[in-house]
């Protein structure tokens, strides 16, 4: 049975909006505001995260996002991303956009079930905020993993609105990135 593991990148008030600055967000582009370590860093693990994953699950959005910006690249995570099977949860698209991947078309609770009893290792949602908060309301995801980066911004999109009732969860595991990002691994606590 798969495991769905939420990976995030996020500032440190939670806002998942627009890291890279290409939405138009006021405070938008906060990822680059950490140093090169940092970013070389960040993306060492994120490599780890990849080569350890069985498949990705995204929402639409997120899947045209990511496609736009891997499928022209090269390299050992690029290929790997490229590579592995994804499942896209849309009720509105044909075709998806990345590689090797296949919609998913129903209701999300019984796909992404399905998908858990199909797929024998991790399956990591990247980004998809809308399709993570809809896991997190029906019980569906495993664990979480956060990047945290260190700036506050005030405002804007954040991971953990509008979820329904609580979700306790349980540290595992507390990392230094670099010199100023935290990654964070919370299990979601069954009792």
């Amino acid at each position: 049975m798969g495991k769905l593991i939420v990976s995030e990148n996020m500032s440190l008030d939670g806002v998942v909006q627009d890291p890279t600055g290409d939405e138009g967000f006021e405070y938008g582009g906060w990822f680059a505001q950490v140093s090169d370590e940092d970013r070389a860093a960040w993306a060492q693990l994120e490599l780890e995260e990849a080569l350890t994953a069985e498949a990705l699950l995204l929402g639409r959005r997120s899947d045209a996002w990511f496609a736009s910006r891997w499928l022209p690249r090269s390299g050992e995570w690029a290929d790997r991303l490229n590579s592995m099977p994804k499942y896209v949860l849309s009720s509105t698209l044909d075709k998806p956009r990345w590689s090797n991947s296949t919609v998913l078309r129903g209701d999300v609770v019984d796909e992404v079930s399905r998908l858990k009893q199909a797929v024998s290792g991790d399956i990591v949602v990247y980004g998809s905020v809308q399709l993570v908060r809809s896991l997190f309301e029906n019980d569906l995801v495993d664990e979480l993993r956060l990047m945290v980066f260190p700036i506050a911004l005030g405002a804007g999109e954040r991971l953990f609105s509008d979820i329904g009732a609580s979700r306790p969860l349980r540290l595992v595991e507390v990392r230094r990135v670099g010199s100023d990002i935290t990654f964070l691994t919370y299990t979601i606590r069954g009792d």
